[in-house]
């Protein structure tokens, strides 16, 4: 009788700790199934992708507003170049006006000037043409 007893009673503890095990073992399944659909795991990683989009906006913005410096920079450089050229010009102006000899050879210098860009507007007017009909023929 005793041994029928110790045998059905670590029959019973088996069948006890083969229950617990898979109770603590489902438990810890559940309670991460029942976390995501929930709808913590949805959350977290619709705020990791939130955050994620917001730190490309804010890298899209410091971008912008970079370019935006840069082209504010170059503008005040333009215009003070501009400045800088029209004092140039009313400077030689003035000299023209004062000096005629200067005049003259700023004149000739001019008239140079243009008869070389016609020269090499033919030039390259007619290089293009022939180039043209090379390549269609």
């Amino acid at each position: 009788v005793l041994q029928d007893y110790t045998h059905e009673f670590h029959k019973t503890k088996a069948n006890f700790l083969a229950i617990r095990e898979r109770e603590n073992l489902l438990g810890s399944v559940r309670k991460d199934i029942e976390s995501y659909k929930s709808g913590s795991g949805v959350n977290n990683r619709r705020t990791e992708l939130f955050l994620k989009e917001h730190e490309h906006l804010r890298n899209s913005d410091r971008l912008i507003e970079e370019t935006i410096s840069i082209a504010m920079a170059t503008k005040e450089n333009m215009t003070s170049q501009r400045g800088m050229l029209k004092s140039i010009q009313s400077k030689m102006n003035t000299l023209a006006n004062r000096f005629p000899a200067v005049n003259s050879l700023i004149q000739r210098v001019n008239l140079r000037k243009r008869r070389d860009s016609l020269i090499l507007g033919g030039v390259i007017g007619v290089c293009t043409i022939l180039l043209l009909l090379y390549a269609f023929h």
